[in-house]
């Protein structure tokens, strides 16, 4: 497909106010699209290349925009594909130059519409509301298949693009391929915020209650004498995390996909901050000196595939009798109850323990990979938020030479974008500033005076009072006394808390 179709395409996309108009502009665009090109359109249309990011900074694209505007399209989307491979590829000494070289010759072909596009998906500025769930919805449409069978299909594969390949290419029976493997990681389910347990009970229904740990979530495979661990994000941390491989080893099941979280426990089993956890998956690591000074201790509360059964559409109440089966010894501490006051008991133990609080678990839902709902609430005693950084500011005093002050964005589901919350330098160590200014640098898309703008891809996670309507800042509500408690590299841009659940901290009264 040419880029000039898929840039009109876009604008259409993202004049086009109603979700149902969004989605039927999408479909009438991606039947006329060549099926090997889906997956490179989808990731262009959601701002996420295929290559995922291109570590290319706003200066050298504003460099080769410079260069003379094409005065007819002669680009298609391979053509840009290919490009974007190389300049990934580019590394080394004269890797800076080598990137301007081909950003050049990529904007020399590229007509002035075609560079505006180019030019946000490089620095990730492509914003049409054509959000993730409405792609869905699109291709469904398209292809003249259900929502939910295209929902599952990319619950299991992980990857949009490619199951739109499958869908418009050969419909239902292309779906039928992506079915829970061993080895292929899947999305993990996510959870929603409740205010308070009684909030997050529901009458008389009992529901699992367990620990919520500040650790990193990890998903086991294991077929006989192979094991492969896997981050949220599904990459293979297997070499990092020896321990959690021995101990799965070490059960009598021999096929599994287990759901949990790994943390760093100290001596006294209190468990480490979540940013010392992460440092046994630093890149460099030496892994056996880390292990003897910092062991992990995996904990699991699912169990999604047992010995050749797929288990993700049982209720959880099966789900979690099989795991007892599987991996006792290894479970999350849990407590089935309706009961406010011993589930407020069993909160108040995990409080002292250490831990962040708990998580509450209907018992009759299932295993919905990559989705957030209800089904399952987490419930902190610290208020925190996930922020995204939109733009961070030179410091001055103490500080100066570093990015210091964050501007924090929440997720708007109604467009795609970030709405800014407010701003904060608290709760910053000398180590947090000088790692952030290296990598909020490396993002940099445009500066205002002493304000750096970034592309919106790092998670912070906020501590906060209280929240408070404001004025000032364009969702209409503001944060007070806002503090780093630390950064989330485990966690995506679409995993960032929404305007919405930080509207539902506001005073009822108010």
């Amino acid at each position: 497909m040419r880029l000039e179709e898929l840039v009109r395409a876009s604008a259409t996309v993202a004049a086009t106010p109603g979700r149902l108009e969004k989605i039927s502009k999408l479909a009438d665009l991606f039947r006329r699209v060549p099926p090997d090109d889906l997956p490179i359109a989808i990731g262009f249309l959601t701002g996420w290349p295929r290559q995922g990011r291109l570590g290319v900074s706003w200066a050298t694209v504003a460099s080769a925009e410079n260069r003379q505007a094409a005065t007819a399209s002669t680009l298609d989307l391979h053509d840009v594909d290919s490009l974007f491979d190389q300049l990934l590829a580019a590394r080394g000494k004269n890797s800076t130059s080598e990137r301007a070289r081909l950003l050049g010759d990529l904007f020399s072909r590229a007509t002035a519409e075609e560079r505006i596009f180019l030019g946000g998906l490089i620095i990730g500025e492509v914003r049409q509301g054509a959000l993730e769930g409405v792609m869905l919805e699109a291709v469904a449409k398209a292809a003249a298949l259900p929502a939910t069978a295209v929902r599952r299909a990319v619950m299991m594969a992980g990857d949009l693009g490619v199951v739109a390949r499958a869908a418009l290419g050969d419909g239902e029976a292309g779906l039928a391929q992506y079915q829970l493997q061993l080895f292929r990681p899947v999305q993990p389910m996510l959870a929603d915020a409740a205010s308070t347990l009684r909030d997050a009970l529901s009458g008389d229904v009992p529901a699992a209650i367990e620990w919520k740990l500040d650790g990193a979530r990890i998903q086991v495979h294991r077929s006989n004498d192979r094991v492969a661990v896997y981050t949220r994000n599904l990459n293979d941390v297997t070499a990092a995390v020896p321990e959690v491989v021995e101990a799965v080893a070490a059960l009598l099941s021999r096929e599994m996909i287990l759901d949990g979280e790994v943390i760093a426990l100290a001596s006294d089993g209190r468990p480490h901050s979540f940013q010392t956890t992460m440092r046994r998956f630093g890149r460099r690591l030496d892994v056996a000196q880390l292990r003897a000074e910092l062991p992990l201790t995996a904990f699991f509360f699912d169990v999604l595939f047992h010995e050749g059964e797929s288990l993700v559409d049982n209720p959880l109440s099966e789900r979690l009798e099989r795991l007892g089966s599987v991996a006792s010894s290894l479970g999350v501490p849990r407590i089935v109850t309706a009961d406010l006051e011993e589930a407020s008991r069993f909160r108040d133990d995990a409080l002292a323990r250490g831990h962040e609080g708990v998580m509450v678990k209907s018992l009759s839902a299932p295993y919905t990979a990559g989705r957030r709902g209800s089904a399952w609430l987490k419930v902190k005693e610290a208020r925190t938020l996930d922020l995204v950084v939109l733009a961070v500011e030179w410091g001055s005093g103490r500080r100066k030479g570093w990015l210091s002050n964050l501007h924090l964005g929440a997720r708007d589901p109604a467009t795609g974008g970030f709405v800014m919350l407010g701003k904060t330098f608290k709760g910053m160590t000398d180590e947090m500033l000088a790692w952030q200014t290296t990598e909020l640098l490396a993002r940099e898309v445009r500066r205002d005076g002493h304000i750096v703008y970034v592309r919106p891809e790092l998670v912070v996670e906020i501590a906060f009072n209280d929240v408070q309507r404001s004025p000032q800042y364009p969702g209409g509500v503001a944060l007070r006394f806002a503090r780093v408690k630390g950064y989330r590299p485990d966690k995506s841009a679409v995993d960032a808390d929404t305007i919405d659940t930080v509207r539902a901290f506001l005073p009822r009264h108010v």
